[in-house]
């Protein structure tokens, strides 16, 4: 069973779609709609799609941690500014540290031997 908020919870493998709300539909404990086997309509969940998908078993840094990381700093950037307390050295630390593991992972690549 995977909790989604407001009480509500569904089988794991029964969800078959998850879709991030953004803009003014995002807000007021909504973050997800749920595509769930057997439902018409999506539920809408108060937790984030990762959060989700981690109480489903899926890791998504263990598929991509490059990608898991920006999305966790983009989250991050997100919630600091909705406070009102955004620091922008500890920002701008976060990121270089993130472009700069892009890079490296880009050379490795480039690497085949």
């Amino acid at each position: 069973m995977v909790f989604l908020g407001f009480g509500k919870y569904v089988r794991a493998d029964r969800i078959y779609a998850l879709d991030p709300l953004t803009g003014e539909e995002r807000g007021g404990g909504r973050r997800t709609r749920v595509w769930v086997e057997g439902i018409p309509d999506p539920i809408v969940a108060s937790r984030t799609e990762r959060t989700i998908l981690a109480d489903m078993g899926v890791r998504a840094d263990s598929v991509a941690p490059l990608v898991s990381d920006a999305l966790a700093l983009a989250e991050r950037i997100v919630d600091d500014a909705e406070r009102g307390r955004v620091d922008l050295a500890d920002l701008a630390r976060r990121a270089r540290k993130l472009l700069e593991a892009s890079t490296r992972r880009e050379q490795e690549a480039d690497q085949l031997f």
